[in-house]
């Protein structure tokens, strides 16, 4: 028992260790084949996961494209957003095509209080993460004018954070 109370000891401090270590280290810069800096907001695959790090726009805020069943879509990151809202415009690109019926939740936004519909997204990739089973919200065209990736996305990654002036998405 006292040699296993020994190694379990060993071990724990050997782990602290590396966490240690681990932290301190940064990853490497991406970099595209020909040796250059990849664009902001690439993908880093890194051995813990997949990070994306999204700069700041000229407007301070950090928006990114990403992708909904293989097409092209711009979000703005707004972690103050509970769900994903997708205006109407954009959302029937998707085949999310909400009735008058369907605009039954009352959203809270900075522009005051309107109607949207709930729907349910199969899949949203950003950058090579991929979240599944995404909770979103439809709002008419003319209250909301950028599409917002809220916490319902967000909320399924191991960790988002802001660091050195970019957010920092990780899965």
């Amino acid at each position: 028992m006292r040699n296993l109370m020994i190694f379990a000891a060993i071990m724990i401090g050997l782990g602290t260790f590396m966490a240690q270590m681990a932290s301190k280290m940064t990853p490497a810069a991406a970099t595209t084949a020909a040796g250059q800096k990849a664009p902001p907001g690439v993908t880093v695959a890194q051995a813990s996961g997949r990070t994306l790090s999204i700069p700041r726009d000229s407007r301070g805020h950090f928006a990114t494209d990403g992708r909904i069943d293989g097409q092209r879509i711009d979000f703005m990151v707004d972690t103050g957003a509970s769900l994903v809202a997708l205006n109407e415009k954009s959302a029937a690109r998707f085949g999310l095509r909400p009735t008058p019926g369907d605009y039954t939740s009352k959203v809270t936004t900075a522009n005051g209080t309107i109607k949207a519909a709930r729907a349910r997204i199969a899949m949203i990739d950003l950058g090579g993460l991929v979240v599944r089973d995404v909770d979103a919200m439809v709002l008419p065209d003319e209250a909301l004018s950028e599409n917002l990736l809220g916490l319902s996305f967000l909320s399924k990654l191991r960790r988002f954070e802001y660091a050195n002036g970019r957010l920092v998405l990780e899965q």
